[in-house]
């Protein structure tokens, strides 16, 4: 294990005010990272009260567990290994059928950013690996030494925006023909390369930002999946039961408002029709109405909390 895992929980009081905690309860925290919010959750919960907490990352459950179960009031605690898009069926295999709550923090955790070995960061030298799994999948050097230049374009775009992915991606595959890209910083200083000085003068941000969401988005398999998990989990909730979604980049953002806009209105009639004849119905109704995010008091204490929102939906 790379050191202890050190998180910092994002919107921690707003979530778990938003869940509207029941202390009998059953609950899961889809991305348990370092415990931070799953203790929150954990300490509102009295005997009969049970909470899951879901994450591929070993180092994660290994710190996790003994934090989450330090504040134990008399519930139970169920620390998974697995991927949130499989919650339905993990939460099966541990006898769970029905939630009051689930709680998402999407995106990578302070301790994968930090730990400059993960290759999250390009602001560290490290093996380019991106894996939140870090015992199954292919690693970012993989997509990076073996996608097609079209593939590696489409992907820079599609999952970051990147307006110049045509020529980093061009970038990538004539350096790879000379040797094999390993390393973040070998991969940083190809970005620097491809992108004109003027424009990452003007920019103000680190050129490389886009690119490594991209491949980290790619390595792990963020987006695809996110919609189809969202459904799943609120077919869980019981009546009144909550999910709370924390974003941190425009495209997870409009995947979680699209995918509540679908659940609180899924009726599919043309708008012509004087009444509804699908038989669609509602499956939630969107407490947020706009994204919650940060206030200035955390922003100061934590600047990465600044593209973080929080949207909630409450199960009809």
């Amino acid at each position: 294990m790379s050191g202890e895992f050190h998180h910092i929980s994002v919107l921690l009081n707003e979530s778990i005010e938003a869940l509207a905690i029941r202390p009998t309860g059953a609950y899961l925290d889809c991305t348990l990272g370092g415990g931070g919010h799953s203790s929150e959750i954990f300490k509102r919960l009295a005997e009969g009260g049970t909470l899951a907490g879901i994450d591929r990352d070993d180092e994660a459950l290994a710190a996790a567990t003994p934090r989450v179960q330090a504040c134990c009031a008399g519930g139970r605690f169920l620390p998974i290994k697995g991927n949130f898009h499989d919650a339905k069926l993990l939460l099966a295999e541990n006898g769970i059928e029905q939630l009051n709550g689930a709680l998402m923090d999407l995106g990578v955790s302070s301790h994968q950013f930090d730990d400059a070995s993960r290759g999250f960061s390009y602001r560290a030298d490290a093996p380019l690996d991106m894996r939140m799994d870090q015992t199954a999948g292919q690693t970012a050097a993989d997509i990076v030494n073996s996608y097609s230049e079209k593939d590696l374009t489409r992907i820079l775009y599609d999952w970051a925006e990147e307006k110049w992915a045509a020529r980093i991606a061009k970038f990538i595959v004539d350096e790879r023909k000379q040797a094999p890209i390993e390393t973040t910083g070998q991969l940083v200083e190809l970005i620097d390369r491809a992108i004109p000085k003027k424009v990452r003068e003007k920019d103000g941000s680190h050129p490389a930002r886009k690119t490594f969401q991209a491949l980290r988005i790619e390595v792990n398999d963020e987006l695809r999946p996110l919609e189809q998990a969202i459904e799943d989990i609120v077919s869980m909730l019981a009546p009144g039961g909550r999910i709370a979604i924390i974003a941190f980049h425009s495209l997870e953002d409009r995947i979680v408002k699209n995918t509540f806009r679908t659940l609180a209105d899924p009726c599919t009639c043309p708008k012509s029709f004087p009444v509804c004849v699908c038989g669609k119905k509602p499956q939630v109704r969107i407490i947020t109405k706009k994204p919650i995010v940060s206030g200035e008091e955390e922003l100061a204490l934590n600047p990465r909390a600044r593209s973080a929102t929080l949207r909630v939906a409450e199960k009809i």
